[in-house]
């Protein structure tokens, strides 16, 4: 008798869609506004994977209509000099939202750099504004992956409130994030770490598995509760999540690929929110 399989949770397709509605929105911001939605992205350095990821956001802008304006600075630019830069785009009304692509350096101050970004232009979601709303219900945008989580979530109708959502990672613009808004949507939620003791028993409790440590193949499917929705945020080298895939998939009742899961919505999302922020930037210049 075969073993039962998870539904996957296509992001891809899900992404797609989402992308389409985020045109539509800018072709009639361009059409009724005479005013392009843009994304400003910021790169300090030359790391090749940084290099491609924010190549990547930008041709996604330019399918979807919106308009990307590229700052490169050099690696040994200072958080002064990154805050300044940082500073100049929140002031400009051509600029509708600010992409700072992390990570910026280790002698840099990411927080100091991340605050430096207006927060109405904060499309990533990276402030600690930001992250205030994402705890408390305030006005104020997503971190795109957590974002992303919520909207695939939604998508396939899976309700967090009286769940028990374990959050396997804490990283300021994930882990931690995605957390936040899960315990707006009322589920009980656990976070764990590397310094989190039996980490296989906390696991194994969670009705709602969100995998967000970085490390390949680190949660197996022997942990995983039957029946589970298995979120993997993770994506290392050779297309391999946080979760070991063919394993899990034998024990959760949905669960995203690695690709083609979260990764699309991450992107889409922050297309979305671009628009998000440009509407009303746009309504206020009036």
């Amino acid at each position: 008798m075969p073993t039962a399989q998870a539904q996957l949770m296509n992001g891809t397709d899900l992404a797609r869609t989402l992308i389409d509605d985020t045109a539509r929105r800018a072709a009639a911001l361009t059409r009724d506004q005479h005013v392009v939605p843009t994304l400003a992205t910021v790169l300090v350095g030359d790391d090749p994977a940084s290099v491609t990821y924010v190549r990547m956001k930008q041709k996604r802008c330019e399918r979807a209509g919106l308009r990307s304006e590229h700052v490169a600075l050099p690696a040994s630019t200072s958080t002064a000099q990154l805050v300044d830069a940082l500073g100049v785009l929140s002031a400009d009304p051509g600029i509708h939202g600010i992409l700072l692509q992390h990570p910026v350096g280790d002698h840099i101050d990411e927080r100091a750099a991340f605050d430096a970004i207006a927060p109405e232009k904060d499309v990533d979601g990276v402030t600690s504004q930001s992250f205030a709303a994402m705890a408390l219900g305030g006005n104020g945008f997503a971190s795109c992956t957590p974002g992303g989580i919520i909207r695939l979530l939604d998508h396939y109708a899976v309700d967090p409130a009286g769940m028990h959502a374990v959050v396997v990672g804490r990283s300021p613009i994930l882990g931690r994030p995605v957390g936040m808004l899960l315990l707006g949507r009322n589920a009980t939620v656990t976070y764990c770490h590397s310094h989190t003791r039996n980490l296989g028993s906390i696991v194994s409790a969670a009705d709602l598995l969100v995998a967000a440590v970085g490390k390949p193949n680190f949660i197996v499917g022997e942990d995983i509760k039957p029946g589970a929705v298995v979120i993997d945020a993770g994506y290392n080298a050779g297309n391999i999540g946080d979760v070991e895939f063919s394993s899990a998939r034998t024990r959760a009742s949905l669960i995203t690929p690695v690709p083609g899961g979260v990764g699309p919505m991450t992107i889409a999302t922050l297309l979305a929110q671009t628009i998000d922020a440009a509407e009303p930037q746009t309504t206020a210049g009036e």
